[in-house]
């Protein structure tokens, strides 16, 4: 599969800024650049009603969903790291009901506890599964087949749990279901609980983005179209065409993936239950990188053949090398991993600028 040379100088150039270096990366983007010099530019793809509303029609959040998606960080960046929430009153005042962040804080306290240790330091696997969840609800959009997306039938429709590719997510699906008892009837939606979730579960993990965070998807009990998600077994191009499909190019793949190094691997082999894909699962770090492309994995790591295919693909090697790098792949990754993951929370929302941002409300 061809990727267009220009597009990724772009990507990396925005999301690692012009401060960023490390040995090669010179070479190669040099490299890059006489190549693009025979390209132009894609356009970026934009998703829904955002692809033609005009600029002086767009909500607040539906200017910043805009320029994340167009990868314009002079204008927005994808993760907020300041903002903080402040519930104007209690649950169930007249305060709190008139403005839509107020719940979500509620929610997002309440989630923040569940998602970190009994000591209150790494994540846990309630968090994880967390993170898969979001994935697994919105993944399943196709830009060309349609269907799916992030609708909250991953819980809501008959069947959708049961599927192979989602088994391992059975205690978050349960919990799903008690927190959306405890709070559908405050407003919030299946759709919104379960990607807030996943955002929140990430910050919560030690070095973790602060991903921005909308609310006001529509809920769907219409179960997902089948075969939308990556396999384990997956080779590098059979990733990069799945998720284009979805309107997340390679470097945007290379950022969700990373996702493991919290994950821990229990069907894929049974005979290794348990066991990480990186050595510290519990940590949001970058030792995910180092590790899947090492010449063997640590004791007791275990590699999806997917991903070890993804660290040897020649055309993702800058992405790779710059999250893995020591000195600052933390920042690249988060940034890069936010910007993704805001792509990935709202496939298959017809509706963006009607939207609101509740970042505030993270952790």
């Amino acid at each position: 599969m061809a990727v267009k040379p220009l597009f990724l100088l772009t990507l990396t150039l925005i999301w690692l800024g012009t401060s960023w270096a490390h040995p090669g990366m010179a070479k190669a983007l040099a490299g890059l650049s006489s190549l693009a010099q025979r390209q132009s530019i894609p356009e970026t793809e934009l998703l829904a009603d955002l692809k033609t509303l005009p600029d002086d029609a767009l909500s607040p959040a539906g200017w910043t969903i805009k320029n994340i998606l167009l990868i314009n960080r002079a204008a927005v960046l994808p993760q907020d790291l300041g903002t903080v929430y402040t519930v104007p009153g209690p649950l169930d005042s007249p305060e709190c009901r008139s403005n839509t962040c107020c719940v979500w804080k509620y929610i997002a306290d309440v989630m923040a506890a569940a998602f970190r240790g009994s000591g209150g330091g790494e994540c846990n696997e309630l968090a994880r599964q967390a993170v898969r969840l979001g994935f697994h609800d919105a993944g399943t959009w196709s830009k060309t087949k349609g269907g799916g997306g992030a609708d909250g039938s991953i819980i809501l429709a008959p069947g959708e749990m049961a599927r192979s590719e989602n088994r391992g997510l059975e205690a978050i699906a349960a919990q799903m279901m008690a927190w959306y008892a405890v709070w559908h009837p405050h407003g919030a939606g299946m759709a919104d609980l379960i990607q807030m979730a996943a955002t929140v579960a990430a910050v919560s993990c030690p070095l973790g983005p602060r991903v921005r965070s909308f609310v006001g998807r529509n809920d769907s009990a219409v179960p997902a179209p089948e075969g939308r998600l990556p396999d384990e077994t997956d080779d590098a191009e059979t990733l990069v065409a799945l998720f284009e499909d979805k309107t997340i190019v390679l470097g945007e793949l290379i950022a969700l993936v990373g996702a493991h190094t919290t994950s821990i691997q229990r069907f894929v082999d049974v005979f290794r239950a348990g066991s990480p894909q990186d050595s510290t699962p519990g940590v949001w770090d970058v030792l995910y990188y180092n590790e899947t492309a090492s010449e063997e994995p640590p004791p007791g790591v275990f590699r999806f053949e997917s991903d070890e295919s993804l660290s040897r693909y020649p055309p993702a090697q800058e992405f790779w090398q710059a999250f893995a790098n020591p000195a600052d792949g933390q920042t690249a990754w988060n940034n890069g991993y936010a910007g993704a993951y805001v792509r990935l929370s709202v496939l298959g929302v017809e509706h963006l600028n009607d939207l609101k941002e509740c970042t505030g409300v993270l952790p």
